[in-house]
């Protein structure tokens, strides 16, 4: 819209929109540039003086003893495969269920649409999913945090809507042409909603890699924390590693090297993130936006 037809309602309501963005913006860089500064401060400077713009008081030790820790690397590793695994397991689960259920012809569809709809309200529960989880023999096991949630329902019916938008006289030349569910599934669906994929790719990922309760309930060997439990330790138990503060560290050292680490710590477990988004921006905006204008 030209800004010379505007009203003068319409400008207003353009300034209070800008404004709220600026707001909203400075809101989520400014913790952001405040974490990234910090993790370069020296211990010292960063509890006297706090975040420092001068070089000089500038140190690369809280990243060296971040890298230099195996269970940081292993937790981060380990996040990786529990977010990618769990991230393309619900892209195929619900992309899986959310065919059927676009489809008008399906058996029993409200019945099935309510009881999607009731587990969204209502959970079993802490203790019946531990008793569960562990009579399946996935306790301490990778398949103990990516197997329970790799269905979300709401992915499911924004799945639903996306797939309902696509033309149907495709679907049904494909049939005419005498192919299967199957071969109309993956040669029709699966190619033309690589967009709402990507979508549900990206928030199963983001979910599974800033999770930490499911791992902190079910894993118990070491060997497979994931980071966040790491982080969690470091931020909340304020239990850094010993390999990352040494044996004859003096405790009045142990609070600053806990700063300077948990700073470090919270910049490298977010880089897969921000490296991410990147490249799933056009996919995520064109699958939202054609959820929402058919909804």
């Amino acid at each position: 819209m030209n800004v010379n037809s505007m009203t003068r309602v319409d400008k207003n309501i353009r300034r209070i929109n800008i404004i709220c963005l600026v707001i909203i913006l400075l809101l989520i860089l400014v913790p952001m540039i405040y974490v990234l500064l910090a993790s370069f401060m020296a211990p010292d400077t960063l509890l006297s003086k706090g975040v420092s713009l001068n070089p000089a008081d500038w140190t690369v030790e809280g990243y060296r003893r971040v890298f230099s820790d195996k269970s940081i690397l292993r937790g981060f590793f380990n996040s990786l495969i529990y977010s990618f695994g769990f991230a393309t397991l619900n892209v195929v689960v619900t992309m899986m269920a959310a065919y059927p259920m676009s489809r008008d012809d399906l058996v029993f569809k409200k019945g099935i649409y309510v009881f999607f709809v009731i587990t969204m309200f209502f959970g079993g529960g802490l203790v019946p999913t531990y008793l569960l989880v562990k009579n399946l023999g996935m306790l301490d096991t990778v398949w103990a945090l990516i197997l329970p949630g790799c269905l979300s329902v709401f992915n499911l019916f924004l799945a639903q809507v996306y797939i309902k938008t696509l033309p149907k006289e495709m679907i049904e030349a494909a049939k005419v042409d005498g192919a299967s569910e199957i071969q109309v599934f993956t040669k029709i669906i699966v190619p033309l909603s690589k967009s709402i994929m990507f979508v549900i790719f990206l928030y199963s990922f983001v979910g599974m890699w800033n999770s930490y309760f499911d791992a902190m309930i079910y894993i118990k060997s070491p060997e497979l924390e994931p980071l966040q439990i790491v982080l969690r330790k470091i931020l909340v138990q304020n239990q850094p590693n010993m390999n990352m503060i040494g044996q004859q560290t003096a405790m009045a050292e142990l609070k600053k090297i806990a700063e300077l680490v948990k700073y470090s710590t919270i910049v490298v477990s977010s880089v897969p993130l921000i490296v991410m988004f990147p490249f799933f921006q056009k996919y995520f905006e064109k699958g939202i936006s054609v959820g929402a204008v058919k909804g």
